[in-house]
């Protein structure tokens, strides 16, 4: 299934949740070539964020990415505020709903380093190129470490 970032970024803005943008769709915002298959936020924890939340993503069937088909989960606001990081599946491709990103990367942290850009014809907050090498650094995922000699030499290039 082809993410459609465009409706599944527009999912959430649309419903006012407060989350900031990292990983691949960042890097690319950030002028990166590489592809990416799905959408990673971190989000504001509070409870009015997680209703909205829920209210975003609830038509478009979020389901466990992995978990086994018919495996039960109910998917509300009281769902999220128990948990911290979902990988979900959607019917518009998958997302990672993340409460706090490896390497101290919660929303309220964040968000001073983030800029607003223009995405998908959405208004959005990314997170600056030099948190998110830090956050690609800290996971310290082999795809990660594969991505930071791209992001390293886009941040070398703004710094002149």
């Amino acid at each position: 299934m082809r993410t459609r970032f465009d409706a599944l970024i527009g999912a959430l803005v649309e419903e006012g949740v407060e989350f900031i943008l990292i990983g691949g769709v960042a890097a690319i915002a950030h002028g990166a070539a590489r592809v990416t298959q799905d959408v990673d936020v971190v989000y504001a924890r509070s409870a009015q964020n997680l209703e909205r939340i829920e209210r975003a993503l609830a038509e478009h069937a979020p389901y466990p990415r992995g978990a086994p088909p018919g495996l039960p989960f109910i998917w509300d606001a009281e769902t999220l505020r128990r948990g911290l990081n979902f990988t979900l599946t959607t019917n518009l491709g998958p997302i990672d709903l993340l409460g706090e990103a490896t390497g101290d990367g919660t929303y309220e942290r964040l968000l001073p380093r983030a800029g607003e850009v223009e995405l998908f014809g959405h208004r959005v907050r990314v997170v600056d190129l030099q948190q998110l090498i830090m956050l690609k650094r800290a996971a310290g995922r082999p795809k990660d470490f594969e991505a930071l000699a791209e992001l390293e030499a886009l941040q070398e290039e703004r710094d002149g």
